[in-house]
């Protein structure tokens, strides 16, 4: 008989659902389903992305992490799931956009988080299916004291993910079931077989989002696009990173701060070059020069540090204007 096989938030933990997908002995005619967050905070997105996309009679339903994807919402989480796909993470959130926020047969309901007990899934709104944060908003002011499956009458049995239920999947009157078992924790990832409502967990290898946090702080702080902060912000991010506790990655802020200040204390070798240019160079030349409106001030007596300061409100501009002045500054540490 074919089954249908749910598992629950797999966030990345790719070695994880293999060892799951065996132990529920997955045949090629089973439908598989997931709750969503298949993406942030594991080691394998990319990988199970893959084994989604390319599995025949897979289905995924839309999750808050992938929302936040596809919609550019950007916390550390997704910062790192952006470098682990790399190349393909463009292709990654196409397919993602692709993804229904509620899946529905003969057996049962999926969706992520929740629904508004009531009314037809159709009719649900996307963020309380996805549970983002106006969608959470939303049912604690419809239940204020309870929570939404509370009030779920239906008899078709509704599966969802989203808020860990512990080590062990949220059961009630057989026909309600949370499957979020903390696998990025270090917990379990959990799967349900229908018909006949069979669990299978397996335990989860590492806490795989604590690590994660860890090995990636230095590479997420390396991919911010710092040469186009303006100077408060860059030294408000310096001053956030400046305690990091982890060697390379405190060693590299204070390179960031050393390179910041360099740039910054540039302005009177920029004004010195900028005089000296517009002295060596004809009008002609001066009107075709990338640097020719500070050049033609300088020619007229018109440029000082204020003038330059102005300009140079972020590291790139002033390494721009530098290299078109013939004066060399650093490049952003490796």
């Amino acid at each position: 008989m074919r089954r249908t096989v749910i598992i629950g938030d797999i966030h990345g933990c790719f070695d994880e659902l293999l060892e799951l997908l065996e132990k529920v002995d997955l045949h090629p005619d089973d439908l598989l389903v997931s709750v969503g967050d298949l993406v942030d905070r594991g080691p394998a997105p990319g990988e199970v992305i893959g084994l989604f996309r390319e599995r025949p009679n897979s289905v995924a339903v839309m999750g808050n992490h992938e929302r936040k994807h596809v919609r550019g919402i950007f916390s550390y989480a997704q910062e790192i799931t952006r470098l682990q796909l790399g190349d393909g993470y463009a292709e990654a959130v196409d397919w993602m956009r692709t993804l229904p926020y509620y899946f529905e047969n003969d057996h049962v309901r999926v969706v992520h988080a929740a629904i508004q007990p009531g009314l037809p899934l159709a009719d649900q709104r996307e963020a309380v299916l996805c549970g983002s944060t106006s969608g959470e908003r939303e049912l604690a002011t419809l239940f204020p004291d309870s929570h939404w499956h509370d009030h779920y009458q239906d008899p078709k049995p509704i599966v969802f993910g989203h808020h860990v239920t512990g080590r062990e999947p949220l059961i009630r009157d057989g026909r309600i079931f949370g499957l979020d078992t903390g696998a990025c924790h270090g917990w379990n990832l959990t799967a349900l077989c229908l018909p006949g409502s069979t669990l299978h967990s397996v335990q989860a290898r590492a806490d795989h989002w604590s690590l994660a946090r860890r090995a990636w702080q230095l590479p997420v702080l390396k991919s911010k696009p710092w040469p186009d902060y303006t100077w408060p912000e860059l030294r408000r991010s310096i001053e956030r990173f400046a305690s990091a506790p982890h060697p390379a990655t405190h060693r590299w802020v204070d390179a960031l701060e050393e390179w910041a200040a360099t740039l910054q204390s540039s302005l009177p070798a920029l004004l010195h070059a900028a005089h000296r240019l517009a002295g060596a160079l004809d009008p002609a030349d001066l009107a075709r020069h990338p640097a020719a409106k500070f050049l033609f001030q300088a020619r007229d007596g018109r440029l000082d540090e204020a003038g330059l300061a102005r300009h140079c409100l972020t590291p790139r501009r002033t390494s721009d204007l530098a290299a078109h002045l013939g004066h060399a500054l650093p490049g952003l540490p490796d």
